[in-house]
């Protein structure tokens, strides 16, 4: 059985430079960063003082004051993506067989948030103190849930959990979904709201985070003195539609999603594979999956979380995938503005893909100055640049050894 093409017709963000996706994008070409102090919580006992936080959101302005109250922060942004996604893409569910529209908005650890605050209820006052909703506002697939739930979407709703593969697994899968014909439509993307004190204790347990206090010098993908990542927040969703679905409608195209590829490591708990292996093969088999070979690819959206393992083993990945080539790749690294949002990451750098090949221009790493002798690729240090790209390609890696890649192409009629 051949294939479907499946394009995308619709996009939505929250995201610590903006709360839309003209927003966003519009940050990332300006070289916004999106750090600074965390304000949700007094952080004088902590080694990390700064995060990605989003900024003036207020759920009301997407839904209900009673959904809001009973949604965990990661599905309220969440609804807001989704609902921008679907704005975008003129997408009446009224008119389509709700049973072949899906939803697929992933979040790697759910809410943290409130599993925080019922534990401390449960300890503090017993067990008749824990809120009644507190397993559907922390369980990870409420995300996806409260989409279907807000927008009427009846068809295939899952939610896949690879750390920070989680976005882009979630976009393969909603791929895959649509290639075989299970359903027209899809939302597919991640989703997250993790910034609260046993996440970054936690993380920074593992020296995962950075602990610079200068914002221009925290997330700094490929610096030699990169030192961990910074926590971001928010959400990224596409609307993945089947070509004839999307002809048949007169939707706007954004572009193509020709290639999708998913591997582990089963090397480390949470470092990748030091030879970058299990990461090549994952954009092997999105270029494989693609129907194209390694040399028309144009430009990576890296993975790029400025931890020492993750850049050098992701620069090694992509030598292996690219051989000479690797040094004609503009490659850059999103969560150089915004962060690492864990589950929500995959989405929201798939949505800076798609607004690169639809412009034609790659947005700088911002904050990369001290050249690494072992990363060594074009990095786009000194500024975004303008190019007729055709293929990109988007990595997400995560703990556990998971590997996600997705090859996209830029949309011509």
């Amino acid at each position: 059985m051949s294939k479907k093409r499946v394009v995308v017709t619709g996009l939505g963000a929250v995201t610590p430079i903006g709360n839309s996706v003209p927003e966003y994008w519009q940050g990332l070409k300006n070289g916004k960063i999106g750090f600074g102090k965390i304000s949700y919580f007094d952080t004088e006992n902590y080694r990390v003082k700064l995060a990605a936080e989003v900024k003036k959101f207020n759920p009301e302005d997407y839904m209900d004051k009673r959904q809001a109250r009973r949604m965990g922060q990661f599905s309220r942004f969440a609804v807001a993506a989704a609902g921008e996604a679907l704005k975008d893409a003129a997408i009446d569910i009224e008119k389509e067989d709700a049973y072949r529209v899906g939803c697929i908005i992933s979040s790697g650890v759910g809410d943290l948030n409130v599993f925080e605050k019922e534990h401390s209820n449960l300890l503090e006052k017993g067990p008749r103190k824990v809120g009644i909703l507190f397993i559907p506002t922390m369980i990870a697939n409420m995300a996806s849930g409260n989409v279907a739930i807000c927008y009427g979407l009846k068809g295939k709703n899952i939610d896949v959990t690879t750390a920070c593969a989680t976005g882009t697994n979630s976009i393969g899968e909603a791929l895959r979904t649509i290639q075989y014909g299970d359903a027209d439509v899809m939302l597919a993307g991640g989703t997250e709201a993790a910034i609260c004190p046993i996440s970054i204790a936690g993380f920074s347990s593992l020296n995962a985070l950075s602990e610079s206090t200068e914002p221009v010098r925290a997330s700094i993908p490929f610096d030699k003195e990169r030192s961990g990542f910074v926590m971001g927040e928010g959400a990224g969703v596409l609307v993945l539609e089947e070509l004839e679905h999307a002809f048949a409608r007169g939707a706007r195209i954004y572009a193509e999603i020709t290639g999708y590829g998913s591997t582990c490591d089963a090397y480390h708990i949470t470092s990748p594979a030091e030879d970058g292996s299990g990461a090549a093969m994952a954009m092997e088999l999105a270029i494989r999956d693609g129907g194209i070979t390694p040399e028309r690819v144009d430009y990576v959206n890296a993975h790029g979380t400025s931890t020492h393992h993750n850049d050098l083993y992701e620069t090694r990945a992509i030598k292996k995938v690219f051989g000479e080539h690797a040094g004609k790749l503009l490659i850059n690294s999103t969560k150089s503005m915004i962060g690492h949002a864990l589950g929500a990451a995959g989405g929201l750098e798939e949505i800076a893909v798609v607004k690169t090949l639809e412009e034609g221009y790659a947005h700088q790493t911002v904050g990369l100055k001290v050249f690494d002798e072992e990363c060594d690729l074009n990095y786009l240090s000194d500024g975004g640049v303008n190019a007729d790209i055709k293929y990109a390609i988007s990595n997400s890696f995560g703990f556990g050894g998971h590997n996600a890649c997705i090859l996209t192409k830029k949309w011509e009629d």
